[in-house]
């Protein structure tokens, strides 16, 4: 059996981006798109007061996630979630859980 993982990507918003618009597209993509994904386990989006944001994603393992990333670049509410987003901030990182 695989292990859970954690997934977390860290991003800016565009500059100009409207910030409350960018909440709803994220509601909408954890909804419509996320929370549809086979082995999504937990997601979560937060944002620090220097302008970064994360988005928390437990995962049952690295299969699934990688699966989801496959699906999300011809989602339509994954592609309205980036139109927000600074594409060259960027990073996503993936841990392997301990338990």
């Amino acid at each position: 059996m695989l292990a859970p993982m954690i997934e977390i990507t860290t991003f800016r918003l565009a500059p100009g981006a409207d910030g409350e618009a960018f909440k709803v597209a994220d509601r909408r993509v954890q909804t419509r798109f996320a929370y549809r994904q086979a082995g999504l386990l937990r997601r979560t989006t937060a944002t620090g007061s220097d302008g970064d944001w994360v988005v928390v994603s437990l995962w049952s393992d690295e299969a699934d996630a990688e699966a989801a990333r496959r699906r999300w670049d011809d989602d339509g509410d994954a592609g309205d979630f980036l139109s927000f987003v600074d594409r060259t901030t960027i990073q996503n990182q993936r841990f392997d859980t301990l338990d």
